[in-house]
């Protein structure tokens, strides 16, 4: 069934859970995501980056995220992830989309606070619920897609993270349904272990009061998954060791196989990959949730 991301972040947060978040380019991410969310009976967001345009429109991949959605058994959102230009987030609503995401975190913070505010007066008078970026989410060198990692020197000259007095004011300014916020972690595959901070975590939740987003959530330990969730995290976006572990299964098969190669058959072992690794991943999401 399709839903609303900010009552399944809200009912998230009550129960001490985070949604995954699946960015879904293709057709097998979409049904292997939809099929590890019935299996444990937990909702699921379906997510389609501005920046994946590249590999799949969303005009094309839009349509079929959202049929998956509406013939599911749990609840689903189906989300613009990363929505950089007007335009993409329009187009989103247009399709039916139930959340957005503006990320103009790359912009000085009124200018961040202007264009938030004018996406959710739009998306909130559809119906529509809205995340924004607070902070800088870098990205490493292996996969990703936003930004990049500073070296030591900058980090030692920046602070990265969200600063819990300024998401106060930004969340009062623009109403946005639950924020991205900067205290770690990073898009794509991690060098080396990831440094979080999750006192920060609890001190924006304090501040704002409404469900936080960890973006670059994947190789994160369980343990610090379950304790960024206790501080304020309700939605976890996950992408990169998915579409990792669906890429070595099929180099595994492809070396193991004894019989001829077929599309279809590479395609299924893949699949299966990838929704074992979304398996793990809403398990470890959902540690508290007593039917797990």
């Amino acid at each position: 069934m399709l839903a609303d991301l900010k009552e399944v972040l809200v009912k998230a947060r009550s129960e001490k859970i985070a949604i995954a978040a699946f960015n879904v380019p293709n057709l097998e991410m979409v049904r292997a995501a939809i099929s590890a969310a019935e299996q444990l009976n937990l909702p699921v967001i379906l997510q389609h980056a501005e920046g994946h345009d590249s590999l799949i429109p969303l005009e094309e991949i839009g349509p079929i995220m959202l049929q998956y959605a509406k013939q599911s058994k749990v609840p689903v959102v189906v989300h613009l992830d990363h929505g950089k230009s007007f335009a993409a987030i329009v187009r989103a609503m247009k399709l039916g989309f139930t959340s957005v995401m503006i990320d103009a975190s790359d912009l000085p913070f009124e200018e961040n606070i202007a264009r938030t505010k004018e996406i959710v007066k739009i998306a909130h008078s559809l119906g529509v619920s809205v995340e924004a970026e607070l902070g800088h989410v870098f990205t490493s060198s292996l996969g990703g897609g936003e930004g990049r990692v500073p070296d030591d020197n900058e980090i030692g000259n920046i602070d990265i993270y969200t600063d819990p007095a300024q998401a106060k004011q930004f969340v009062a300014a623009t109403g946005v349904d639950c924020l991205a916020i900067a205290f770690g972690t990073v898009h794509g595959i991690y060098l080396n272990e990831p440094k979080l901070d999750l006192n920060r975590v609890e001190e924006v939740y304090k501040e704002v009061g409404i469900p936080l987003v960890m973006h670059g959530g994947s190789g994160v330990s369980a343990a610090d998954y379950q304790r960024a969730i206790d501080k304020g995290i309700a939605k976890i976006n996950y992408y990169t060791y998915a579409n990792k572990a669906g890429g070595a299964k099929t180099k595994d098969f492809l070396t193991e196989a004894s019989q001829e190669y077929f599309l279809e058959d590479c395609v299924i072992a893949a699949t299966e990959a990838v929704k074992a690794d979304y398996l793990d991943a809403m398990q470890a999401f959902s540690r508290n949730k007593k039917n797990l």
